[in-house]
């Protein structure tokens, strides 16, 4: 049923990531699907990062590749070969819808935390994927 599931995590909140992890490795186990895991920095922070450090952009990104490598080794799904995907931009869940279409996701996973008020105003970026998704949307809570 689906061939490409895209992950969406954020590293700020690791302990919001466990359930999508694991929902999202148990279904491309089950359907046989490439899994994509992504996280988006917004570029504001991205920018900050990269001026406040002594080195460039690349070597923040490279670690945020390895805690995402880590994570994923600890839910056991190193076995699928995840294409752990790094990307920036003003927009969150712009940059999530973006990469499902280029990678021609069939189903996106997405974490949600309870809501602050400011997401009731402004809305959460799982909703707005949930809204705006071509394909199908999971969003896995804890």
């Amino acid at each position: 049923m689906y061939k490409n599931i895209l992950l969406a995590i954020d590293l700020d909140d690791e302990a919001s990531c466990r359930k999508p992890l694991l929902s999202a490795v148990e279904l491309a186990r089950k359907f046989g699907a490439r899994l994509h895991v992504l996280t988006v920095v917004r570029e504001v922070e991205a920018m900050l990062q990269a001026r406040a450090a002594t080195l460039a952009y690349e070597v923040i990104a490279s670690d945020l590749e390895n805690r995402m490598a880590a994570l994923i080794r600890r839910a056991s799904a190193s076995d699928l070969e995840p294409n752990i995907l790094i990307t920036h931009g003003a927009s969150i869940y712009a940059e999530i819808l973006g990469v499902a279409e280029e990678a021609g996701a069939d189903l996106i996973v997405v974490g949600s935390h309870r809501p602050a008020m400011r997401d009731y105003l402004l809305g959460t970026n799982a909703s707005r994927v949930v809204r705006h998704a071509s394909c199908s949307v999971l969003v896995a809570r804890d």
